[in-house]
């Protein structure tokens, strides 16, 4: 027999074998990567509808409970093991950033469950009893399509009057051991509960559904629905609405902190450090995070400078930023609509320069609406996912509690973070990418997404915007509005400072209203860390393309740029590095 053959055949058959072990290897990664969303979407139901996952739409988690956090416990113990039976060296390049992924998260989820902090379930800015509200209006996320999407979200409605009995067992929990809301964030929740009663069923947000009703229900099946959901919302939702109500007005108001950040609750400084790593994904410490907000609001404060000299103004910036707040000709509206029609012209505006940075770009569709009465007074602007199967749009939502006052000074801007080519980019296009497995498609990092959408203000200029200095100033306004928050929420919740503070702060440095920061610096306190991951982010990928550029010098495409940065969803700081410095390397 030839021995250079029989060798040949051994070199083969090794290789097959270990092409098969790689691939069993591959295999077992992608059931691990598909029992992880299952897990989380199990857990998380409701994001899970929000998703598009509709197989849950009938579900809700209580969120608060011991139970439910030895479910979480459970499951990020079995992440751990399924981890550890993986050969890593036998991954794809995706299939590491996943099982990075997945990795990152179980630990800052093991983090935070060493925290109390579900002694505080409810809070005005968002949650459970907020989201809930958004679904009943009818035309969110929770589908009203057929009967059986009727009855998932009656069900969920019965589990929904008990899980506000759960809320109040432990945050009578949270009185005992001082772990509370500030007071002046209770004084915000109460009208969420207590404004929820109406006199006439017709005028409750959980009935919109029942009268947005297909024609195609039979008259039997119409009155079944309306019969079942006057039940339930008269019998079971509008009394737990009244007592919530009640015991906030009553027992919650008199027991909530007179502090505004959690580093004054027993281990807050502990809790704040999970919710700085969790929403920045980095290691930088409060303190390195206050330095940076503090050096990055210097830097900013010198480019509005050159924009109050442009416009020929002669006082102080402060009297600047009086001056945009209270302009006439920057609040040029008298109806709402009048603000929904001003963004889709920025839209057009923008639309034929989009193709000059972009050459990735999502199939989902995308509509500007206005937030939806019940939570206007206390929303932001906002951006919510459309689905992938293009069932629903991508939505940014626009609050105009009063239109006489609505200043349209930063409007350019807004549209470019919130909408295009901001978060429905990167989101539709997450979401769109088949490489990706399910938990990619739906997973969120605010340092990456958030510090995205803050980046593409920037390319504003770029995309024919900001020829009016005033929606130039408005762009740095959102930057320096970026760069007061790593001051002011480390400030409140690292450094003791007050509510009020914070808003004298934000005054001085910036030219919202103090109608408009007063919810923001709340929305702060009851959010601690999240509002760290936007200019966090942006000053992340920033750094990443003027290495790229440096770097690669006259093959740098910023197309190219732009789709490495989108094409595989968001991630940990980290691994954004990592993926951009390899794309570098190759693309010398």
């Amino acid at each position: 027999m030839n021995k250079l053959y029989t060798f040949s055949t051994m070199i083969l058959v090794s290789l097959l074998f270990l092409n098969c072990k790689s691939e069993k290897k591959s295999q077992n990664f992608s059931a691990i990567a598909k029992s992880y969303f299952d897990g989380k979407n199990i857990l998380n139901p409701l994001d899970a509808t929000q998703n598009g996952q509709n197989e849950y739409n009938d579900q809700l988690q209580f969120e608060m409970t011991d139970s439910y956090r030895k479910k979480q416990a459970a499951f990020f113990d079995k992440n751990e093991k399924d981890l550890a039976s993986i050969d890593t060296t036998s991954l794809s390049d995706e299939e590491k950033n996943s099982y990075d992924i997945i990795k990152w998260e179980t630990e800052v989820g093991q983090q935070l469950l060493k925290q109390n902090a579900n002694l505080m379930p409810v809070h005005q800015f968002w949650g459970t009893h907020l989201t809930m509200g958004q679904f009943a209006g009818g035309t969110s996320a929770q589908p009203f399509k057929t009967e059986k999407d009727y009855t998932n979200f009656l069900k969920r409605m019965e589990i929904y009057a008990v899980w506000v009995d759960s809320a109040l067992v432990y945050m009578k929990k949270g009185i005992q051991k001082g772990v509370v809301l500030p007071k002046a964030l209770t004084e915000k929740v109460i009208p969420q509960f207590a404004d929820m009663p109406t006199a006439k069923i017709e005028d409750n947000l959980f009935y919109s559904s029942i009268k947005l009703m297909p024609s195609t229900f039979s008259n039997d099946v119409k009155k079944d629905l309306t019969t079942k959901y006057t039940a339930v919302i008269n019998d079971k939702l509008i009394p737990q609405y009244k007592k919530m109500a009640v015991f906030l007005k009553n027992e919650y108001l008199t027991a909530s902190r007179t502090t505004s950040g959690i580093g004054s609750l027993t281990n807050g400084n502990e809790l704040y450090a999970a919710y700085v790593k969790q929403w920045t994904t980095s290691n930088m410490s409060p303190d390195e995070i206050h330095k940076l907000g503090l050096s990055e609001v210097a830097r900013i404060k010198q480019e509005m400078e050159k924009v109050k000299t442009q416009v020929g103004f002669k006082g102080t910036l402060l009297a600047f930023f009086e001056e945009v707040r209270n302009k006439p000709e920057l609040k040029p509206f008298k109806k709402p609509e009048e603000v929904i029609a001003n963004f889709n012209a920025i839209y057009e505006k923008i639309k034929p320069n989009v193709n000059k940075l972009f050459a990735l770009q999502p199939k989902t569709k995308f509509e500007i609406r206005r937030t939806e009465a019940f939570r206007e007074k206390t929303a932001s602007a906002e951006y919510n996912q459309g689905t992938a199967d293009g069932t629903r749009p991508g939505i940014f939502y626009v609050p105009i509690p009063d239109v006489a006052n609505y200043n349209v000074y930063g409007d350019e801007d807004l549209f470019l973070h919130e909408a295009i080519p901001g978060h429905h980019f990167q989101i539709s296009l997450q979401q769109e990418n088949q490489e990706l497995p399910d938990f990619r498609k739906f997973i969120w990092f605010g340092a990456y997404g958030e510090g995205w959408a803050l980046y593409t203000e920037s390319l504003g200029k770029e995309l024919g915007l900001y020829t009016d200095p005033y929606q130039y100033f408005g762009m740095l306004g959102n930057e320096m509005h970026r760069a007061i928050r790593l001051v002011v929420d480390t400030g409140l919740h690292s450094k003791g400072w007050t509510r009020e503070q914070a808003i004298k702060y934000s005054l001085e440095n910036e030219a919202e209203s103090e109608a408009s920061i007063i919810p923001e610096i709340e929305r702060y306190m009851a959010i601690p860390g999240q509002a760290l991951s936007y200019k966090i982010g942006q000053l992340k990928i920033m750094e990443l393309r003027k290495k790229a550029q440096e770097k690669m010098g006259a093959k740098f495409d910023i197309k190219k740029f732009h789709e490495k940065v989108l094409e595989s969803g968001v991630m940990p700081l980290a691994l954004l590095e990592k993926k951009i410095n390899a794309w570098i390397t190759t693309g010398k």
